[in-house]
């Protein structure tokens, strides 16, 4: 059958093609990028996930039925080429593959949704429609090599730091934070939701002796937003431990972040060139503002905003105008902020929450947890919520709960600042928003 690898194994990628296999002979498997037929001579381009390697035919060096089968060659068909490392000085990495078999693996259809050369740009639609081609592109694919050394890096962190990695349900019975913000589904005889967060669980976790927890997954949320930066489906980086505040975790939040630019400076070099991007490693702690502080940087800057209120799209922009690249927002008003968050001693109009701001992008929200179980009922009662919703979560807080705090960061929205993107949906293989569900 037409199509099969059989004893066909690829020997090389494009990247570790060099003049030193000059004379060899390799196999190279990829999806050809590029064709240029001149009569006397073919010239066709094959792209791996390395980069590209140049296949050159001279009609007096190759066999005519060699030749005959590259002439069938359609872009981004899936090819196998075994030939023999040539040097050429304008050919990229300086070497070129004299085709001795052809094994034509999948012809691509003609035309293409789309063109991965971009040399014909597309739409961010028209790309999302078929993201299969749209990953082909080199600088997209940077994008998803990014995210995933940030993901590995995160891992990494939490593992050296004592925290153990847990997977919580994504089907619940109630709202996390409550409000309306829920995907409702049919789960047999009941009505359930696909969760906001994993924040209850992880609180759960921290009565049950285990110190430290972390968890990277999909959370869902129903805002009818259409922005570059809000997605329906998002993954969310959550951590939490006991026996600690809110500024030990913005310390380690702090942590996180610097280790992962660290390690895409050290690991991903290639991606950050392809993406135009620079991303300078964080030499002191993020900044510190007060929410009370930030109300009135945004006044000054022509922004309207009253105490108490959650920060517009606009006074975001003057806030971020202002500030250093990283920073924390810190001493929320209570009342915005979800009925788990400490309000403050002094002031309980003042809650021990916080943000991290990038400019002006919200990256993750945190704050120190209410752990006494009376306290924690009063203020869902006060935010019009019923406690019975809540039971199985309130139990723990009757048997012994530490004090504990921690974070949920926006995966997705990191990995905009890591590659320096505008819109979210390119930092997600599939995104879902509200006009979104498929591919």
């Amino acid at each position: 059958m037409e199509g099969l690898l059989n004893n066909w194994r690829r020997t090389n990628y494009a990247k570790n093609i060099t003049p030193k296999l000059t004379g060899e002979e390799i196999i190279i498997m990829g999806w050809v990028h590029e064709i240029r037929d001149l009569g006397g001579i073919i010239f066709i381009l094959v792209r791996d996930t390395t980069g590209m390697i140049q296949i050159t035919a001279p009609s007096k060096k190759v066999d005519p039925k060699i030749l005959e089968e590259l002439r069938k060659f359609r872009k981004e068909s899936v090819v196998a080429i075994k030939g023999t490392v040539q040097e050429s000085n304008k050919a990229p990495n300086n070497v070129e593959i004299i085709p001795q078999e052809i094994n034509i693996l999948s012809l691509a259809n003609q035309p293409l949704p789309m063109d991965p050369t971009e040399k014909v740009k597309a739409e961010i639609d028209t790309r999302l429609d078929s993201r299969f081609l749209d990953l082909r592109k080199s600088n997209i694919s940077a994008i998803f090599k990014i995210k995933s050394q940030m993901l590995h890096t995160v891992r990494d962190f939490f593992y050296k730091n004592g925290f153990l990695e847990i997977s919580t349900p994504k089907l619940v019975a109630s709202a996390t934070e409550g409000g309306t913000e829920l995907f409702p589904i049919t789960y047999f005889e009941k009505e359930a939701f696909l969760g906001q967060s994993p924040q209850l669980y992880k609180q759960i976790m921290m009565s049950s002796g285990v110190d430290k927890v972390f968890e990277i997954g999909q959370i869902f949320r129903a805002e009818e937003h259409d922005t570059l930066r809000h997605l329906n489906e998002a993954i969310s980086i959550d951590a939490e431990a006991s026996f600690m505040d809110g500024n030990d975790m913005m310390k380690v939040l702090n942590n996180m972040i610097e280790q992962v630019i660290i390690d895409i400076n050290e690991y991903c070099k290639e991606e950050l060139e392809l993406l135009d991007h620079k991303l300078p490693i964080p030499d002191k702690p993020f900044p510190k503002i007060t929410y009370d502080e930030a109300v009135d940087i945004i006044n000054s800057k022509g922004i309207e905003m009253e105490w108490g209120e959650d920060l517009s799209r606009a006074a975001e922009k003057a806030l971020g105008n202002t500030m250093d690249d990283f920073y924390f927002l810190t001493e929320w008003p209570s009342h915005v902020k979800p009925f788990y968050v400490m309000p403050c001693a002094h002031d309980p109009t003042k809650s021990h929450a916080f943000d991290l701001m990038y400019k002006n992008l919200e990256l993750s929200s945190g704050a120190t947890r209410v752990h006494q179980y009376n306290i924690l009922v009063e203020q869902i009662k006060e935010r019009d919520l019923n406690p019975d919703a809540f039971n199985s979560y309130l139990k723990a807080f009757e048997y012994g709960m530490p004090p504990h705090a921690g974070w949920g960061v926006g995966a997705d929205r990191l990995t905009m600042v890591l590659t320096g993107v505008n819109n979210i949906r390119e930092t997600v293989l599939f995104p879902r928003d509200r006009h979104r569900l498929t591919p």
